[in-house]
């Protein structure tokens, strides 16, 4: 688990990720305030980013990090609609067991909170009594 102080701002997560960085892979899975979860996965010259609703960036500095980071513009109040659309790489966690198809599916899935799509990623990759742990200690 990441230190408080390194989750307001991309950088800070990335940076810790790359320090946590071991023979195997490493994510970082963020939720926030039960409103959209951001997938890190750091690679050489920087992050591969999937951001769950693209419209929290009008709301959240984070998912407007995000966004910045892949190069796509924050949307305007009047292009949203009801409905949030993902941003990123789909194919983030491919080679860990998420294919993307199954991760578009996870992330339109409206009816699960985004801790909830988190446990469904966790469970595809193989750590969900991990994740499921994690989960009730915070």
């Amino acid at each position: 688990m990441l230190a408080d102080e390194v989750l307001d701002d991309l950088d800070g997560v990335v940076t810790a990720l790359r320090r946590v960085a071991s023979t195997g892979a490493v994510f970082g899975m963020l939720v926030v305030d039960d409103e959209f979860f951001v997938l890190v996965r750091p690679v050489p010259g920087g992050a591969s980013l999937l951001l769950s609703d693209a419209t929290a960036a009008l709301d959240y500095d984070l998912a407007a990090d995000v966004l910045d980071a892949l190069h796509v513009a924050v949307p305007e109040e009047d292009e949203i609609d009801d409905e949030p659309w993902p941003e990123g790489d789909l194919a983030l966690l491919a080679d860990l067991g998420v294919p993307e198809q199954e991760m578009q599916l996870i992330v339109a899935d409206d009816e699960l909170y985004p801790d909830e799509q988190l446990a469904l990623i966790a469970q595809r990759c193989g750590f969900a009594d991990q994740f499921s742990a994690l989960l009730e200690k915070v």
